[in-house]
């Protein structure tokens, strides 16, 4: 198995975690607000101190790969190649979307055997960043810009009951009106729940190019987008 450092600066929340054979061994978060440069490199330092003070060497580490904040992302992403480049570890990425997912799989939040995942990045507007996933994580529908309404989601909540979350997600409580929509507050992407998806990446080899690796900037993703979108 391994040791990975966890890091997830994607939103307002900063948070900093290790895993040990797929168990938490450590973890630090701040909800106070985009805090990331102040408190990111306390919370890495104290973790690093408590695994050289347990004789546990690190293997890698996970580094949350957006979509998100722009600035948060790249203090987050920064911080993590330092500690590849110094340490000689892997990179290992792991979308923001996926890990939001974590938490509803790993709990009993989820009844139904085919209902859809849909995390939500809040934006401007009635603006979010989406994806769904089946409950093995299979997307359903990759990353889009959507402007909510009644019927963005429609086609999909015609066929399944449908798992609403995220940053993005309390907004659009009013405008989804479906009867197939549920919708679960208090999710956030956490390093904590980094751990599956992290430790499944390094299991199967899957590393990032430290020199190379860039996360999903939101911004880029704007750019890209039809206009009818937007």
């Amino acid at each position: 198995m391994s040791c990975i450092l966890n890091i997830d600066t994607s939103t307002d929340v900063c948070s900093v975690a290790v895993s040990e054979n797929g168990a938490c061994i450590f973890s630090k978060e701040d909800h106070s607000g985009p805090n990331h440069a102040v408190n990111l490199g306390v919370f890495v330092d104290e973790a690093m101190s408590f695994t050289d003070n347990h004789a546990i060497p690190f293997d890698a580490v996970a580094v949350s790969a957006g979509p998100g904040s722009y600035t948060g992302l790249r203090i987050g992403v920064s911080m993590a190649k330092g500690i590849c480049y110094a340490r000689d570890l892997k990179l290992i990425s792991v979308p923001t979307l996926e890990t939001m997912c974590v938490p509803l799989l790993l709990g009993e939040k989820i009844e139904e055997d085919d209902a859809l995942l849909c995390p939500m990045i809040d934006a401007r507007r009635m603006e979010v960043y989406a994806q769904v996933f089946d409950r093995s994580l299979k997307v359903v529908r990759d990353i889009q810009a959507d402007i909510v309404d009644a019927d963005t989601y429609r086609s999909l909540l015609d066929e399944h009951v449908v798992y609403f979350f995220g940053n993005g997600a309390e907004k659009c409580r009013n405008a989804i009106n479906h009867a197939n929509a549920r919708f679960i507050s208090g999710i956030e992407p956490l390093a904590k729940n980094m751990f599956p998806l992290a430790e499944k990446r390094f299991l199967n080899d899957k590393f990032e190019d430290v020199a190379y690796f860039v996360p999903f900037y939101l911004k880029d993703f704007v750019a890209k987008t039809p206009k009818k979108l937007l």
